[in-house]
């Protein structure tokens, strides 16, 4: 179509200019991914790197963009081979560089329609239009740029084609124009100089619309302070007028873009730089405010080093090449200041804002417009920062270094959080300023237009039209705005209005232009404001490495209330990906997954060091408070009394507890004052969102948090028991109760700082140490502590170190010659007793119990083999207990008499030790659960006696968990019924039992002549512990004829015969040896007997006469007195 025949109307210049600049984008997006994988040697294409191409390779490089495939048959040999793969493999690559070279076509296409058109630019009048054009041309550059980067584009495109040639017999009908493409952009931006000639008019004029703008937003934050840029407060009197401005779009246009598009549209165009001092000025502020430009992410381009090298060439350009040079100096030196202070006042201006519209969100309507030119105020420096920090020589590291950058986008959140919250409140506000003021104003400009077209008229009919229909109902109904087409059709407009020769001009009507960017503003309130969140505030530049950025935040105490910024700009990443790469939408979005993981993850572990630091400072408080250290305390006020002087003179006084609390002066901070102040920061930042979205997936702080309380908790519960397996050291139990009850204080006080169930956590933490095992496999408080009081106290009790003291309810250390690096009376006294049961509540009890069994167990397997080998001599006693003489010589058959008694004995000390166990677990519970205790004691007092022993040891089983005692232990029918032989019949076992308890009967006499069998009344026991035969003898008897189905009541009459019957022969003894302790060991009897729930004082008397039991009473009592005299 020739010039003369132009219809503006039918070249579509709006639609074309929208679609060329997405595509653009999506090409921008493909050859970056393209860029990256090239320079990965993991992603790079195989046959880059493959040895025997790598000839093929490099032939193919050096002849590009020629083809020879005839004369070089060797070099392309392995290339033949591989031809088909490489088809299928480089297409991708391929086809990206033709889209490429397509869209450049396209473009060239559409800025010859533009100039042909003579189109008129100017951003304040035609925003869109103008916005648009720039924008295409800085993507088109960009573009070129970009893949000029890429070294192996000449490779993959000749490897491509040759695979081709090799294939089909001809080379791709792409190749020709796409390989000369390829050669001519070797320097891309020296050849657009020389493409872009003709549209200088065109573009200088868009640019130079850029002199009411561009310097208005390049400010200092000086000026900005004294203009009081973005508060609501600085005139009370106009808050709630709307505010407005005569190029709203402008407001909050990017400074990055603005910067982009003066940079590299002068460079296109830069004859206009010698000729119009508006355009040289434009110029040399933006090479002043930036060193350097983001081309796409982190591709980045070094203005001053490039600009100086494409003029250096150019003739008569040695003034704008002394520019460049002063302009590069002035930004070294002052932008990174300007720039920080910038950032600096955005701190506070954000903050007041975001302050203000949180407690009078209605101000969202009249001052939307401060919210976006804030956020893209905010983001503009943000990037600008980042893009700096990593590119540029500094030389003021300080000025590139912000360790406050957290803050700047902590506020940028809040301000987007309140657009998303309270975006109801903004379209109601909006809906009524389109209806009642827009439509009417616009209906009296196009009114008072002179000359209106039809088709023009048609369009602005319709938007008045639009406007006037709309009603706060459609809010309050949730009705779905979309004014996407209006908005089109205004772009449209702008695209008629704007070329030569129009019937209506723009140029001539600019209120009518800029009554329209008001208004389009005003629609993108109510139907757009997500998007207009992303264009303003989107941060996805970050899917870079910012991981320093948080850490530095985080070691800074008064920033650490900030962190929770980075891991909501993870919910931005995705905004950047485009649907012509969607490949890469994996690959960010996992990224920004495992990013915002890692960071709520540090913020988690962060707190939970404080608050283990807090829980150890506090530890050690209570620890202060235990009854151990008071001792000197009272030492000291009982010599004062008796006026003895102790220690050196000038002894500093001990400090008493909660001196730590009296203050001198508010001024005073304490290690626990810094620690509770860092604490606080961090739980605001972790407690600021209850949950967030990323690349649909939901995140929930706190329950980082809590999960890493869980596991701390855990870790420290065991590390404070102190637990040494080499030395056998553990700590008691009252001081880890103490301990872990001061842990749980400061984590309760948690939940003043954060919203979490910290009852939860103490559910799951305590109850897994209840059990053997935690849920990572590890030991519990209740797998160590079994193992010590089985392993160090009671062996060392078997081994006649330690005694049980019934008057003391206690086991407590013998004088010996090896003394025990532990206190037994220090671990097994009732309140350490009552503590443990506190810790390890009724399971890890039982679990206690149950080790406590599996040990008497094993002893009593032991005793049923001496049993048997004594099987014999054994029945014939058990027959001829009224045949003194023959008892006698029977007796002397019996083989391990000793070893029956100190097993037994063994047994005795171990029940002890479970009922004392079991006595404090009943003091705990009766605390706890008095009602459930009582219920639990009534149930088992009450069974019948006609009750199927099944059911009654259901109840017993009940009863001892609650920790009653019961007549038959449940634990011991357990452990004992396990026992069972396969070989022995039931007949067999029931005998051997009952033997056993013949055997223990007949060897009790041998006990007299023991030293250690002396019974002493201060402790109501024996110093080699064979009281507690009374206990063993008593329960394994109860749990073994349970077990055989025997009568217990029978059996232990029959054991009772025989023993008083044994000890009586002892009685006519004259040898003194056997004899020294005859009248202690008569006083087992009456101990059994008490014991026992089966035996009475009357059948005792019938066997033994009472007269024997209290001389022996009296003997022992006046013998301790003698001993004690």
């Amino acid at each position: 179509m020739s010039r003369g025949v132009l219809q503006p109307s039918q070249q579509k210049l709006a639609e074309k200019l929208t679609i060329l600049n997405d595509r653009g984008i999506g090409m921008l997006t493909r050859i970056y991914n393209i860029k990256k994988a090239c320079g990965d040697p993991k992603a790079k294409p195989s046959y880059l790197i493959d040895k025997n191409l790598e000839s093929a390779v490099k032939f193919i490089v050096r002849k590009f963009p020629a083809v020879e495939t005839r004369n070089n048959n060797q070099q392309l040999a392995q290339l033949q081979k591989e031809k088909s793969e490489i088809l299928k493999n480089l297409a991708l690559y391929y086809f990206t560089f033709v889209d490429v070279m397509e869209f450049k076509d396209h473009v060239s296409e559409l800025l010859n329609t533009i100039d042909a058109c003579q189109v008129f630019f100017d951003i304040t009048v035609n925003f869109d239009l103008t916005k648009n054009y720039l924008d295409l041309i800085v993507v088109y550059t960009t573009l070129m740029m970009l893949l000029s980067r890429i070294e192996e584009r000449k490779a993959i495109i000749g490897l491509y084609n040759y695979a081709h040639e090799m294939t089909h017999g001809s080379s791709d009908r792409e190749y020709p124009r796409l390989g000369q493409m390829i050669v001519d952009y070797e320097n891309p931006l020296k050849k657009m100089m020389e493409e872009f000639v003709p549209h200088n008019k065109a573009l200088s004029d868009a640019l130079l619309s850029l002199q009411m703008v561009y310097p208005r937003r390049n400010l200092s934050a000086d000026q900005w302070r004294n203009a009081q840029l973005l508060s609501l407060i600085s005139a009370p009197s106009t808050m709630l007028n709307p505010a407005q401005s005569d190029t709203m779009p402008c407001e909050y246009l990017s400074l990055d873009a603005m910067e982009k598009w003066i940079v590299f549209g002068f460079i296109l165009c830069h004859g206009v730089l010698n000729t119009d001092a508006a355009a040289l000025s434009l110029w040399k502020l933006a090479l002043q405010s930036s060193s350097c430009l983001c081309l796409y992410r982190d591709e980045v381009y070094h203005i001053h080093k490039s600009a100086e090298d494409l003029f250096v060439n150019i003739r008569g350009y040695n003034k704008r090449i002394t520019d460049i040079r002063e302009c590069k100096e002035a930004a070294l030196a002052h932008a990174g200041s300007m720039h920080r202070e910038r950032r600096k006042f955005l701190r506070s201006a954000l903050k007041e804002l975001a302050t203000v519209l949180a407690d009078q969100p209605g101000l969202l309507g009249p001052k939307a417009l401060f919210v976006f030119m804030a956020l893209s105020f905010a983001r503009d420096e943000i990037i600008w920062l980042l893009r700096h920090a990593d590119n540029i020589q500094k030389k003021s590291a300080d000025d590139f270094i912000d360790k406050h950058i957290a803050e700047l986008i902590f506020y940028m959140e809040e301000l987007r959080a309140h657009v998303r919250k309270y975006g109801p409140v903004m379209q109601r506000y909006y809906v009524q300023y389109l209806s009642g003021f827009d439509a009417v104003v616009l209906n009296e400009l196009v009114q008072n237009l002179s000359v209106c077209p039809e088709d023009e008229s048609i369009i602005m009919s319709s938007f008045v039209n639009t406007m006037t229909s709309l009603g706060v109902k459609q809010v309050e109904d949730g009705e779905v705005f979309d004014f996407r087409g209006m908005r089109l059709d205004w772009f449209r407009l702008q695209a008629y209005t704007s070329v030569s020769k129009a019937s209506l001009g723009l140029a001539d009507h600019r209120e009518l232009g800029k009554m329209m960017n008001t208004i389009i503003f005003h629609t993108k309130m109510v139907d757009s404001l997500v998007e207009m969140l992303v264009e303003t505030s989107d941060l996805s530049i970050f899917c870079r490495a910012f991981e320093k950025m948080f850490q530095q935040c985080l070691e800074l105490p008064s920033q650490s209330r900030y962190s929770i910024s980075f891991p909501l700009v993870c919910t931005h990443f995705m905004s950047c990906t485009h649907e012509l790469c969607p490949e890469e939408r994996h690959h960010i979005g996992d990224r920004s997954l495992s990013l915002c993981n890692m960071f709520l993850d540090e913020m988690a572990k962060q707190a939970r060091n404080l608050i283990t630091d807090i829980c150890t400072e506090q530890c050690t408080l209570s620890d202060q408070l235990l009854p151990k250290h008071c001792a000197k305390t009272i030492s000291q006020a009982v010599n004062k009394k008796s006026k003895k002087q102790t220690g050196k003179k000038g002894e500093p006084e001990r400090e008493k507890p909660g001196v730590e609390s009296m203050r001198k002066n508010r001024l005073l901070v304490t290690n626990l004052d810094k620690l509770h102040t860092a604490l606080s920061e961090l739980c605001f930042s972790i407690n600021y969102v209850p949950n967030m979205v990323v690349w649909e997936h939901t995140f929930t702080p706190r329950e980082y948090l809590t999960s890493h309380l869980e596991i701390r908790f855990t870790k420290s519960i065991v590390g404070m028991t102190m637990y040494n397996q080499a030395t056998q050291e553990i700590a008691k139990p009252s001081e880890l109760l103490t301990s872990v009850r001061a842990y749980m204080t400061v984590l309760q006080s948690i939940e003043n700082y954060v919203q979490i169930d910290i009852t939860r956590v103490f559910n799951n933490v305590l109850l897994q140490q209840t059990q053997h095992l935690d849920s990572h496999g590890e030991p519990t408080i209740t797998s160590l502590y079994t193992n010590w009081y089985l392993e160090t106290l009671l062996r060392q009790v078997s081994n006649g170190h330690i005694a049980y003291f019934p008057a003391m309810k206690a086991f407590v250390n013998l004088p010996t010659e090896n003394e025990l690096t532990f206190n037994a009376e220090e671990y097994s006294d009732i309140s350490e007793m009552r503590a443990l049961s506190e810790l390890l509540g009724p399971y890890g009890m039982k679990f206690l119990s149950e080790s406590l069994m599996w040990h008497i167990s094993s002893q009593v397997a032991e005793l049923k083999k001496l049993v048997v080998d004594n099987v014999e001599v054994l029945t014939q006693m058990r027959t001829s207990f009224d045949k003194p003489d023959q008892m006698a010589a029977l007796f002397k058959k019996l083989s391990s008499v000793d070893s029956v008694l100190k097993r037994m004995t063994i047994i005795g000390v171990i029940l002890s030790f479970r009922s004392l166990a079991q006595e404090a677990l009943r003091d705990v519970l009766s605390c706890h659960i008095p009602f459930l205790v009582s219920s639990i004691q009534d149930f088992k007092d009450h069974i019948p006696r006609e009750t199927d022993m099944k059911v009654a040891m259901n109840v017993y089983e009940l009863s001892s968990a609650a920790g009653l005692p019961c007549e038959i232990d449940p634990a011991l029918v357990v452990a004992l019924s396990s026992q069972k032989s396969e070989n022995i019949s039931p007949e067999e076992e029931y005998k051997i039992a009952c033997l056993l308890m013949v055997f223990v009967a007949v060897s009790m006499p041998t006990l007299a002549s023991n030293v250690m069998s002396q019974y002493s009344p201060a402790i109501e026991g024996h110093c080699n512990n064979i009281h507690c035969l009374a206990k063993a003898i008593n329960q394994i008897a109860a749990a073994l004829f349970t077990i055989h189905k025997g009568s217990i009541e029978d059996r232990l009459k029959e054991f009772l015969a025989l023993a008083s019957s044994s000890l009586l022969k002892i009685g006519q003894e004259t040898d003194k040896t056997t004899t020294r302790n005859r009248e202690s060991v008569y006083l087992l009897l009456d101990m059994i007997v008490q014991e026992s729930p089966f035996l009475t004082m009357d059948l005792l008397e019938s066997c033994f006469p009472y007269v024997l039991l209290r001389n022996a009473y009296h003997a022992v009592y006046k013998q301790s007195v003698t001993s004690s005299a």
